[in-house]
């Protein structure tokens, strides 16, 4: 103790001093701002986890307005379409009166066309000008671009989404694997003679449209038969052909459509008990029907390969597109997966034959997308095509060999009110605006299903990750005022309590003085 130039002590209580000093700085500094981890040091590794969750709440919060705002647009767009729909179901409304011929004068005729053609002018204005903040939403601008589509196997496409991978385009391959096809019964029209009828008949011919009878007299050739079922088609859905094009090859009698929800009866009524000629068959379920001639009636009927019957229903044609089996109904096939949605009309050369080259187009870009969660990957976005709905662009239905569309129905054009007059037929202008209806409608459907299912469950799994994310970020970040606010006081202790030992250890040395007397 009688050394003096080195206080000891002092340094002792200095040191504890400066780190009672530094841990008052920290509890002070703590409160001040409201955080435990204000630097690295405060907790390296708590930093590092709280600024990742940091960065996550950042994409998670603009995952949530970014579906709000695509919400925001698909409603705009719905509104936009509903309207489309009143227009079209007011057109349906003036077909029907129109097609009261017997009852609606010139003057009536003509009045309604003009209410048509502004309805659809109306559409197609619609069409243009349906805009949400500068995008344009139904001019066909959010639609998919497509190449190297051959219509003479696709007759029609509509692409609802695709995911292109970080990829600049889409390759979808279509490879029909089972054939499409016809309710079919055939006749052979007997052997002795062939080609006509051995007695008088009377038909019933039923199909998808509905049920007709005709009669035929005895031995008048086949051809008859033929012109009466074709004379009644419409009624019906049935036609009927000569095999080979020959009356002594028989008869085979068709539904129009092909698919599952076509089928073709053909029955004699009032058949006698005994001795009755007329026979009809039909292809076995699992026979693929022959294209070539001559039509071998006694080697596929000893086959077994033809059989008995007066009632065939069709078959749907299936598909594989990009690897994937598609659900078809009559010709037309539908995708629905997160990489690839699509609903396409096949040519019948191409539906009804499986043997055909795989049908390959390109995807090359459009569509809408939405970034939905907070890391930008395919798995968190969603792609959406929204089709033109302009007169021009719906309304696609097959009249004849030719595709029309909705603009077909003004005056002037192959459908309209006049034209279908002339020809006392509306059912073609009908057909058009129900296919019409049913697009805008399906759309509007989609649309809803993408609000609904996607959008607003996003939206709430993504404000629940940032509460549970905002609740973790907290427990590493912020300061908890009760302990910080006692440890404050601990601080404030020991620094008063060693700055009174280090006056004391200074205070120590100057015992030295006493040995000096």
């Amino acid at each position: 103790m009688a050394r003096i130039n080195t206080n000891v002590q002092s340094v002792i209580a200095q040191a504890h001093l400066a780190r009672n000093q530094n841990e008052l700085g920290l509890r002070l500094e703590r409160l001040s701002t409201g955080l435990r981890i204000n630097r690295g040091k405060d907790d390296p590794a708590g930093l590092i986890i709280s600024e990742r969750i940091r960065s996550d709440l950042q994409g998670v919060d603009q995952g949530i307005k970014n579906s709000s705002r695509a919400g925001a647009m698909v409603s705009t767009t719905e509104g936009a379409l509903a309207e489309v729909n009143d227009l079209l179901n007011s057109i349906r409304s003036l077909i029907v009166q129109s097609a009261n011929t017997g009852a609606a004068s010139q003057a009536e005729l003509e009045a309604n066309q003009l209410q048509i053609d502004s309805a659809i002018d109306s559409i197609t204005r619609i069409s243009n000008t349906a805009s949400f903040g500068g995008l344009k939403l139904l001019n066909g601008s959010l639609d998919y671009t497509l190449s190297g589509v051959d219509p003479a196997a696709i007759s029609k496409i509509q692409v609802n989404n695709a995911s292109f991978l970080n990829a600049t385009s889409l390759q979808v391959d279509v490879d029909v694997v089972t054939s499409a096809q016809t309710g079919s019964l055939y006749y052979n029209g007997g052997t002795t003679p062939a080609g006509v009828t051995l007695s008088a008949l009377t038909l019933e011919i039923a199909g998808p449209s509905g049920v007709e009878t005709i009669s035929v007299q005895s031995g008048v050739s086949l051809n008859n038969i033929v012109q009466a079922v074709n004379n009644v088609t419409s009624l019906t859905g049935v036609r009927a052909s000569l095999i080979n094009n020959d009356p002594n090859s028989g008869v085979v009698f068709q539904t129009v459509d092909y698919g599952t929800n076509s089928f073709a009866s053909v029955k004699r009524l009032g058949a006698p008990l005994t001795g009755n000629s007329w026979q009809t068959y039909k292809f076995d379920s699992t026979a693929q029907i022959p294209n070539s001639s001559p039509f071998g009636w006694a080697a596929l009927i000893t086959a077994g390969t033809l059989v008995t019957g007066d009632r065939d229903t069709g078959r749907d044609v299936a598909a594989l597109v990009n690897g994937n089996l598609a659900t078809g109904n009559g010709l037309r096939l539908k995708v629905n997966s997160p990489a690839l949605g699509l609903d396409l009309t096949l040519s019948a050369a191409i539906a009804t034959n499986p043997a055909a080259a795989t049908s390959t187009f390109y995807i090359t870009g459009g569509g809408a997308l939405y970034q939905l969660g907070p890391d930008v990957t395919a798995l968190q976005q969603a792609n959406f095509g929204i089709q033109s709905v302009s007169a021009s662009k719906i309304g696609g239905t097959l009249i004849g060999t030719t595709v029309e569309f909705l603009s077909s129905l003004k005056f002037g054009q192959s459908n309209s009110i006049s034209t279908s007059v002339q020809r006392q037929n509306f059912k073609p202008a009908s057909d058009i605006l129900a296919t019409a209806i049913d697009e805008v409608t399906v759309l509007r459907g989609r649309l809803g299903a993408f609000e609904r299912n996607v959008l607003d469950t996003n939206t709430r799994s993504l404000q629940a990750q940032f509460e549970n994310l905002t609740a973790s970020n907290s427990v590493l970040r912020d300061a908890d005022f009760a302990a910080e606010t006692s440890q404050l006081t601990r601080a404030q202790i020991l620094a008063s309590a060693g700055t009174s030992v280090l006056t004391l250890a200074n205070q120590q040395s100057q015992q030295v003085l006493q040995l000096l007397g």
